[in-house]
């Protein structure tokens, strides 16, 4: 029996399903997902395309992160790329790797752009500042390795040998944000793992992640995610289970 013929987009969705360490997908104008890969739908705890068709990143993640998802589509739809960013990417169990990101427009054939395409791929965060493809690297590197501490703008921009002003405009055209804002959002985010994924104590965790006091965390963790770490801890906990549970969790909303 002869096998049927496959189509070009076919085989590229193939392709994309057999990248065990890759999560690809299509949105349109409306940032509705029109397809993704096995992987997408694996790190969000789904398992049939279905589940995922016509949402969007709102519908997927808190509300924080996907407000910075919907910014780098905005300017993927104005016509910019987003080349190899840095940013942390959740999974269904509220754990957190740090992976490569890009997206492109995607065109009608009169050239004009009706979505957007995206990839990011896990990289091991003990490389990153290693990686000369990667833009600002070595400043995602630094704020990593200081999160507890301070880390003013021009110790960021002398790391990546650029004058503070050079610095400070090249940051946020490539993050949607200036440097200080992305460090606060990168707390907060490293905080939502240490409730989820650690049973140390919320004070310590906000001491951990750069805040004051445990005061301090919860009111800065309440403006960004609508909720007291208490409150998180409570909520997402249950989420960090063994993977014969995704199943049971594909109705939880997780970050990507």
């Amino acid at each position: 029996m002869k096998a049927t013929p496959s189509s070009p987009a076919d085989a590229l969705r193939d392709l994309f399903d057999a990248l065990p360490d890759v999560q690809a997908w299509i949105k349109d104008a409306q940032r509705r997902y029109l397809w993704v890969n096995r992987t997408f739908l694996l790190n969000y705890g789904m398992l049939q395309l279905a589940e995922v068709l016509g949402k969007t990143d709102d519908d997927l993640s808190p509300a924080h992160l996907a407000t910075h998802f919907r910014e780098g589509d905005e300017a993927v739809l104005a016509g910019q790329t987003v080349q190899g960013r840095l940013e942390l990417v959740g999974r269904f169990d509220h754990t957190a790797s740090w992976c490569f990101t890009t997206k492109r427009p995607v065109r009608d054939a009169k050239g004009r752009i009706v979505g957007t395409a995206g990839i990011t791929r896990v990289l091991d965060a003990t490389q990153i500042d290693q990686r000369s493809d990667i833009r600002l690297g070595v400043v995602i590197a630094l704020m990593t390795r200081r999160l507890g501490q301070s880390v003013t703008n021009a110790e960021m921009a002398r790391t990546a040998g650029m004058s503070a002003r050079a610095f400070e405009r090249s940051f946020a055209r490539e993050y949607g944000l200036p440097p200080q804002q992305y460090l606060k959002r990168l707390r907060i985010q490293t905080a939502c793992r240490l409730l989820v994924d650690t049973r140390e104590s919320i004070a310590h965790i906000g001491l951990r992640c750069g805040f004051a006091d445990q005061s301090h965390l919860t009111r800065e963790f309440r403006r960004v995610t609508g909720l007291t770490p208490g409150s998180y801890r409570e909520t997402y906990a249950a989420a960090n289970l063994p993977s014969p549970a995704v199943s049971v969790l594909s109705s939880r909303r997780a970050k990507r």
